[in-house]
Formats: structure tokens, C-alpha cells, sequence
């Protein structure tokens, strides 16, 4: 089962794109494909040699071609003996459907190198044995060399063919290996000796046997047109092939990048490509996951950073950077705070004192988010927001009491507790104290407990809010006709008179 955070893997293209033999089945039918693929380039060798004249006739080609047989009746078994026992190691974990361990997914990350090889080594010792038999049964020993030459070009081309087939046949196996073993500095066939390669199967191979056709000594005429034509669509075949499989082994994987690129681009981290090349394109295709995770986690990181702080701090935070100081600021404060909480936890219990403590500061956040003010922190079953700071704000007063009106309210209709909610403004020192290994940020100055205080006298009043005089005539006009003013009180720990102002339309 997975989870909505888990990462999503980008595929550009359809589905039959993308498939690949795997499990149980994944070696087996790679060695089917390569016994497919070295039969066609045995084929072509045949069809090639067939049709050049040496001037003598059929008379030699009955024991070349047998002798070819009986080589191939032998060689093919043990390749695909030697295939499936260089890479035992892989088909034995992928028939017990685990994942690898670091040598399992190294060594099964040689399959498609392994299996040229070997291809390549049956084309070699057929070069070296189909060249004197050729040569004894011609009048002309030449037409060995001619053979030998041959059947040499073709291994080379059919090698090739077989590495990139393999590599592309490969790609779930490779993945999974992958997944176990990460692609590092040490690179299989990358970007540029994979295109030299399809050059090579295109352009070079042909083009040297046309070259050799003309240089043949043992057939001084030149070789016919027939010969020619045949290598040229052999040359058109090969390298059409090569190129299809070239261009989806980089293009097709460059198409999933680009997709995950303008993902991460729009906000979307929550994505992946399956890395299955063990060249640069899989160190860019591991290089993006790893991206896309760092930037979820960063995005992550800085969204709980939000949560405990405040977006606006955070945001402050990442744009100047964390440092113990401060700056001093006119702000307003407003203090609320939930009236008879001790009672109230008595009568619910703790759990579901939680509950109602989480929808109430759910009021308060939503309600100091829309005005532009930031909840500092919460205490307990009270609240102290600012506005004004840490950035500023064109009417923190005017804001901070219509807060206050609005929480009021809010409280009221939920019918859940009973608040009480004072307000002040003035000069406080804001910014991050604590230690360098702790920070946190905070205002204080005399308006926060100014705000406090009133709090106290606000549970008792109607309209439960209660301000200071400065803040209601700080605020703008709209606002300042919401109150009107109260008592004049002396507040604990302060050694003057108070006037305060009382919500008007209660």
C-alpha cells in the first residue's frame, strides 16, 4: 500500500514502450532474443558470401556451408551455456523474485556487456576457423582471407546489435539492480561510446566492407553489383536498428527527466524516475530523485518551520537568515485567553480538552491569518498575537481590535468556551532570543502585558474585549466606532491609571 507522500513515477510515453522481460523470465528471454539476433547476422554473412563470384563456381561453398553448420550447432549451445552461467548469479535472484545484494545487482549490471562478449567471442572463433576451411576448398586460398574478413565484419556488427538489444531488453532487470546499487563514478558504456557504437554499426562496418569488397585480391573484377546492394540495405537494416535503439535508450529516459523537471519545477517534489541506466543517464536520472527528495524535505522542513512560527517568520527566517537580536517596533498586541479553563478540564477530561483547545486556536489562527497578524505563541489555553511585526503592517491597531471583535464572536457562536480577549499598542522589541542552538521568536515590551492584564478584565465584561485607550485611538476611524470608553483601572504591576475602551455594539 502506498502512502499519498510516497513519490510518483514519471512515464512520458505508453506502456508498451517501457516493457521489458522481468523476473523469472528475464534471462531466458534475453538469451532467446540474442540467439534471434546472432541467427539474423549468420543469415546475412551466408546471403553475403553467397553472392560474390570468385569466377570458380559453386564448387566450395557446399563444405564452407557445412562446415559452417556443424560450428554453429556447437558454438550457439555453448554461448547460451556460457551466457546463463556468467549470469547465474542474476537469474538466481530474479527466479527468487528478492532484491539483489551490492555484487548481485554489480555483477547483473554486466549483462549487457557480458552477452556482447560472448557473442563476439563465437564470431572470433568462427572467423578463425571458417577461413582455412574456406581456403582449401577454394581454388583460390584468397577467398578464405575474403571469408574470414567477413564473417569477422558481421560478428562486430552483430555484437553490437546484441549490446544495444540487451541493454534495451535489460531495463527492468537494470532497474531493480539499480535500485540496490546506485550508479557512481564507475560507469558502464555511457552516452558517447554507445553513439561511437551505433556510428560504428551504421557507417563504419558497411562502409569497410565496401572498401574490402574493392580491395579483394582474390577477385580482381571488382565485386558485382548484387554484392553491393546487398551490403548497403544490410547497412540501412543494421543501423536503422542501432539508431532506434540508441535514440530510445537516451531519448525515451531524457523525455522522463524533462517531465519530472517541469513537475519539481511547478511545486510537485513528489516525484521519481526509475533509474535504469547504468551510465549518465542513470547518475542524471539518480540526480533528480535525489533532488525532488531534497526539496521535499526542505519543503517539509520549512512547512512545519511555518507551523511552529508562523509563515511570516519563516519566510523572514529563509530570506535574512536566523540570528539571537531584534529590532524595536510599534506593534499591537492582543491577548486572549480562555475563561475558567481549569474547571472546564475538570468537567471534559484532558483528551477532549485537547480537542476544544485545538478549535479555538483554530478560530484564532484563521482569524489572525486574514488580518495580517501573526499568533507568537500559544500558552497553554492562551494566545499572544501581534500585529505589526515581524513585518509590518498599515494598521496594526485598527487590525488587532477587529480581531478581537471577531474572535469574540466566533466563540460565541460556537458555544464550545468563554474567552476573554485585551488589547494594546506601543513600542516593543521584537526578534529571536534564546540560545544559538535554540531560537525562538517573540515581541517584548509593556504593550504585551499591558494586553495581558486586560484580558483578566475582559472575561468579566459583555463584550469580553477590552483595550487601552492608545490602541483604540491609534486605530483608523471604521474601526474606532466598533468602541467606546470603559473604566479607569489600575492594572497589576503597573503604577499608573489605565482608561480602557469596551466593544460598543454588544
Amino acid at each position: 500500500m502506498t502512502s499519498p507522500d510516497d513519490p510518483e513515477t514519471v512515464r512520458d510515453d505508453g506502456a508498451w514502450t517501457y516493457w521489458a522481460p522481468s523476473g523469472r523470465g528475464a534471462v531466458p528471454a534475453i538469451v532467446l532474443l540474442v540467439i534471434v539476433a546472432n541467427l539474423v547476422g549468420v543469415a546475412t554473412v551466408v546471403l553475403l558470401l553467397i553472392g560474390v563470384d570468385d569466377g570458380a563456381g559453386d564448387t566450395g561453398r557446399g563444405p564452407v556451408l557445412l562446415a559452417a553448420a556443424i560450428y554453429l550447432a556447437v558454438a550457439f549451445p555453448v554461448g547460451t551455456v556460457a551466457g546463463l552461467r556468467r549470469q547465474r548469479v542474476t537469474n538466481r535472484w530474479l527466479m527468487e523474485g528478492r532484491r539483489p545484494t551490492g555484487d548481485e545487482a554489480a555483477h547483473a549490471l554486466r549483462l549487457p556487456v557480458d552477452t556482447a562478449l560472448i557473442a563476439g567471442s563465437i564470431w572470433l572463433v568462427g572467423a578463425v576457423l571458417v577461413g582455412p576451411v574456406t581456403a582449401a576448398s577454394f581454388p583460390d586460398p584468397l577467398v578464405g582471407l575474403r571469408t574470414s574478413v567477413a564473417t569477422l565484419l558481421g560478428g562486430m556488427a552483430t555484437a553490437g546489435v546484441t549490446y544495444l538489444l540487451v541493454a534495451r531488453a535489460a531495463r527492468s532487470v537494470t532497474a531493480i539492480a539499480l535500485a540496490a546499487h546506485p550508479p557512481a563514478g564507475a560507469l558502464t558504456l555511457g552516452v558517447r561510446p554507445r553513439l561511437l557504437l551505433t556510428w560504428g554499426l551504421t557507417s563504419g562496418v558497411p562502409m569497410l566492407g565496401v572498401v574490402l569488397l574493392y580491395l579483394d585480391p582474390s577477385n580482381p573484377q571488382g565485386p558485382g553489383k548484387g554484392a553491393v546492394v546487398f551490403l548497403v540495405v544490410v547497412a540501412l537494416l543494421v543501423g536503422g536498428l542501432a539508431t532506434v535503439l540508441t535514440a530510445r535508450a537516451v531519448g525515451q529516459p531524457l523525455r522522463d527527466l524533462r517531465q519530472a523537471v517541469q513537475r519539481v519545477g511547478h511545486g510537485d517534489y513528489r516525484v521519481s524516475v526509475v533509474v535504469d541506466d547504468a551510465g549518465e543517464i542513470g547518475l542524471l536520472q539518480e540526480g533528480v530523485n535525489t533532488m525532488a527528495a531534497g526539496l521535499a524535505e526542505r519543503e517539509r522542513m520549512r512547512d512545519l518551520f511555518g507551523r511552529h512560527v508562523g509563515t511570516t517568520v519563516a519566510q523572514r527566517a529563509l530570506d535574512t537568515g536566523v540570528s539571537l537580536g531584534g529590532e524595536e517596533r510599534t506593534v499591537a498586541a492582543l491577548f486572549v485567553d480562555i475563561a475558567g479553563s481549569t474547571s472546564l478540564v475538570r468537567r471534559t477530561g484532558p483528551a477532549e480538552m485537547v480537542g476544544l483547545l485545538n478549535r479555538f486556536f483554530e478560530i484564532v489562527v484563521e482569524t489572525m491569518t486574514d488580518g495580517g497578524g501573526l499568533v507568537n505563541k500559544f500558552e497553554g489555553d492562551a494566545a499572544l498575537c501581534v500585529f505589526g511585526a515581524p513585518t509590518d503592517h498599515p494598521d496594526p491597531a485598527g487590525a488587532a481590535l477587529a480581531a478581537a471583535r471577531r474572535i469574540c464572536d466566533a466563540v460565541r457562536s460556537a458555544g464550545e468556551v468563554d474567552v476573554g480577549v485585551g488589547v494594546a499598542c506601543g513600542r516593543v522589541w521584537a526578534g529571536q532570543v534564546g540560545a544559538a542552538s535554540r531560537l525562538e521568536y517573540t515581541v517584548i515590551g509593556d504593550p504585551v502585558n499591558e494586553a495581558a492584564r486586560l484580558t483578566e478584565l475582559a472575561k468579566d465584561h459583555p463584550g469580553r474585549a477590552v483595550a487601552s485607550e492608545a490602541t483604540v485611538l491609534a486605530a483608523a476611524d471604521g474601526e474606532r466606532a466598533h468602541w467606546q470608553p470603559g473604566a479607569q483601572v489600575e492594572l497589576r504591576g503597573r503604577d499608573e491609571t489605565t482608561t480602557t475602551w469596551v466593544r460598543r455594539d454588544v
